[in-house]
């Protein structure tokens, strides 16, 4: 199943940046994230406008070479509550003209396989997404957000855990090899068909995935979201509108060992 449309990455980028301002406007800047707890709703905003500017200089020098932190415009946020808001729309802005600016298939530096703007498209959209999320919660909101959108993020979730060097950012991830015990996570959204479903395999040499449908050793059901939440360690499973058949340990093994942070997103 391919990515979503290019543009539909830059629309979900400004809208999720929009909505994450959004939901800043009279919230205490101290108030802490309890799904990021070692971070504040201010940190939180602050990261999030920092990585679209770094992205943003990375795709507008056309980088091939991993940056020098020193050479990011990351500069430190406004502490006002009005000027955060601003500045964190400003910065995604600039980012979406980066990208508008050049072509999905330009080549760029990146941490993963795809060495393209395309990626940072899709991955800063779901990178601000998330974060929306952590914010939402921690200010006691309902989080929303589009089905289609919901299962690409879990499918490029799943594509970063599979690479091989994902392992060299975080080593505990190489907990994920196994013998052959599958994940199977199935959508409960009409109209995903097959982007709604995916088949999670633990190797020997690491985790792989597919779109499918096949038994596994335990399957976790539900709204799309809610897989999202879940399978991003925002909302534990007992937690979440979802259900989980089979082995729930294998479920359990796979969320304590998928943390898994890069500078840049």
């Amino acid at each position: 199943m391919a990515p979503l449309r290019h543009d539909r990455y830059l629309a979900a980028l400004t809208e999720q940046s929009t909505l994450f301002a959004e939901a800043l406007v009279g919230a205490d800047p101290q108030q802490r994230v309890p799904t990021c707890p070692e971070w504040t709703i201010y940190q939180l905003a602050e990261h999030v406008g920092q990585v679209h500017r770094g992205v943003a200089a990375i795709v507008t020098r056309r980088a091939t070479a991993p940056p020098d932190p020193s050479e990011l415009n990351v500069a430190v946020a406004p502490k006002d509550p009005d000027g955060l808001c601003t500045w964190l729309r400003e910065g995604a802005g600039e980012l979406v003209d980066a990208i508008r600016a050049a072509d999905p298939q330009t080549p760029v530096w990146s941490w993963a396989d795809d060495h393209s703007v395309g990626f940072w498209a899709r991955r800063m959209a779901h990178e601000t997404t998330v974060h929306r999320a952590d914010a939402e919660l921690a200010l006691g909101r309902e989080f929303t957000l589009a089905a289609d959108l919901a299962a690409d993020a879990i499918s490029e979730w799943l594509s970063l855990f599979s690479l091989p060097q994902a392992v060299d950012f975080r080593p505990g991830l190489a907990a994920l090899r196994g013998e052959g015990q599958i994940l199977h996570l199935h959508s409960t959204d009409p109209g995903l068909g097959e982007a709604g479903e995916w088949i999670v395999r633990r190797t020997p040499s690491g985790p792989i995935w597919e779109h499918g449908h096949a038994k596994g050793d335990v399957a976790v059901r539900g709204p799309v979201v809610n897989l999202l939440l879940v399978l991003m360690r925002r909302v534990p499973p007992a937690e979440a509108p979802i259900t989980v058949l089979g082995d729930a340990h294998i479920l359990e093994h796979w969320l304590e060992h998928t943390r898994f942070r890069t500078h840049l997103g």
